[in-house]
């Protein structure tokens, strides 16, 4: 790939004359759980981290966001288009949020002690285990989904009781990879890229017929764009800015910045736009896609539908090994004295029993839209707060107070940093003010600010700037001057 490969001779880590750790193997379980990486295991690349992205991304359910936005939210499809566009920039974001991992050795909520503080971090880390388990229940859903259409195919009519099989294997099984651990997690995902890259070529040809892109010649109002806007930096760039760290740490402290940058934010927003915008076309002429996940086998020829669900069922486990990875070593740095198998094992049981609930539930696109939007109101001040202490101390991080839970450099007050939290309730209820969680179950909610302003919604812009700039104003002193007092990292 152009501009993320290694210059020619480099090792994927250095971290002692003479050494050169390799790969290690697909079959062998990660023991590691937000423990620091010593300098001998930094085999990662950042081209690496390109074809994990883009193996994760190359998915279904980002065609059904762009769907989404013609079916429900009454977008043209050049809005949408131009929408999906901007909205796939803040993938940036994500690569920003890449590059403290091979500096501090360790997982993206471990690092946010520096910010937060050891006790303090438990607030924001909590908020990032429910999001995670979150995204999790999504993808089980729309497992589930694609397999009651392949049995229906069969001649099989899914009852509750075929359902909440489905939900017990379709856990079993995302719990597999996520189990080996972090080096099984970039392998296989960058041997899923190329595949999924043809299946939604043939997709987009077979659907080519169907497309009408002009069938809604006037759009929506500026208010709905930035509903859409919102759902895709929240789907995407945003929502995955708190995983990034958990892969990028295994990269030497030496890698190349502007690489990982390029090769996170590139996995990640190609495929993404690319395939939202096939939705996007595919719901002008087939509304059904996006009534509920499977309903875009309506625009598809009969023979490619069943190897169309079984590549679906795939990649759906495959997006949902990076949230299920990620949620597990969350969990370690919310409760310490955890094994990362007992948080897999943990997830799968708390994913399964709400998946439940998504999949018998009349309103799964309601639920979905929803719970978009308001992870936006924790997710944007705490990106800001964590970038914006990235700056400030300059990337440096003292990989020992980081795991600290009773004292060391950024235990402070008893463990809390206080300008933090108070950027982070301040900026999310920022956030709150100019929401638009459109959806017209209980879960709905419209802020003063959308309300008068056409259910327009800067929820995302606002949490980032407030957040980010009080942070700023009431920890800049300290935490630069706990960078400088930091010896930086040597590769």
């Amino acid at each position: 790939m152009a501009g993320i490969s290694e210059p020619a001779g480099a090792a994927p880590a250095r971290p002692a004359p003479g050494a050169s750790p390799g790969e290690p193997s697909l079959t062998s379980i990660e023991q590691r759980g937000i423990e620091h990486v010593p300098h001998e295991s930094r085999w990662g690349r950042p081209s690496s981290l390109f074809w994990m992205w883009a193996g994760a991304v190359w998915n279904v359910e980002f065609v059904y966001y762009g769907a989404i936005a013609v079916v429900f939210l009454g977008l043209s499809f050049a809005q949408a288009v131009v929408i999906i566009a901007i909205g796939n920039l803040f993938y940036l974001l994500t690569g920003l949020a890449s590059l403290q991992g091979p500096q501090a050795g360790t997982t993206t909520f471990a690092i946010s002690r520096a910010s937060f503080g050891p006790r303090g971090n438990k607030l924001p880390s909590f908020f990032n285990w429910i999001t995670q388990v979150g995204f999790e229940i999504e993808g089980i859903a729309f497992i589930v989904f694609a397999a009651i259409v392949l049995m229906a195919k069969a001649g099989f009519t899914a009852g509750t009781a075929a359902k909440i099989i489905f939900i017990i294997v379709a856990v079993a099984i995302q719990a597999v990879l996520p189990l080996l651990g972090h080096a099984a997690v970039l392998r296989v995902l960058r041997w899923l890229a190329v595949p999924f890259v043809v299946l939604f070529a043939v997709m987009a040809i077979l659907a080519a017929s169907k497309v009408k892109l002009h069938a809604v010649p006037h759009g929506a109002s500026w208010g709905m764009l930035l509903v859409f806007l919102a759902l895709v930096i929240s789907a995407g760039g945003l929502g995955w800015t708190e995983n990034g760290n958990d892969y990028s740490r295994y990269l030497p402290a030496n890698a190349d910045t502007k690489r990982i940058v390029t090769a996170v934010a590139l996995g990640g927003a190609i495929p993404s736009a690319l395939l939202e915008i096939l939705g996007a076309a595919v719901g002008t002429g087939v509304p059904a896609a996006a009534d509920s996940p499977t309903g875009l086998v309506a625009g598809l020829q009969t023979w490619f539908v069943v190897p169309f669900l079984i590549f679906a069922i795939v990649q759906l486990f495959a997006i949902n090994t990076l949230d299920l990875y990620s949620s597990g070593v969350t969990l370690q740095s919310l409760i310490p004295r955890l094994k990362r198998i007992h948080c897999v094992g943990i997830d799968t049981v708390v994913c399964g029993a709400i998946a439940a609930y998504a999949v018998f539930s009349s309103n799964f696109f309601g639920l979905l839209a929803s719970f978009l939007l308001f992870i936006i109101l924790w997710l944007g001040p705490w990106c800001a707060i964590y970038l914006v202490d990235s700056f400030l101390r300059k990337n440096r991080y003292d990989p020992a107070a980081l795991l600290d839970e009773r004292g060391g450099r950024y235990f402070r007050h008893g463990g809390v940093h206080w300008p933090a939290i108070i950027a982070q309730l301040v900026g999310g209820a920022a956030a709150a003010l100019w929401l638009n969680a459109f959806n017209s179950t209980a879960l709905s909610y419209v802020g003063p600010l959308s309300s008068r302003n056409n259910g327009s919604d800067f929820s995302v812009f606002i949490g980032l700037l407030v957040g980010g700039a009080i942070y700023y104003l009431l920890a800049r002193k300290t935490v630069r001057a706990e960078g400088e007092a930091t010896p930086a990292i040597a590769g």
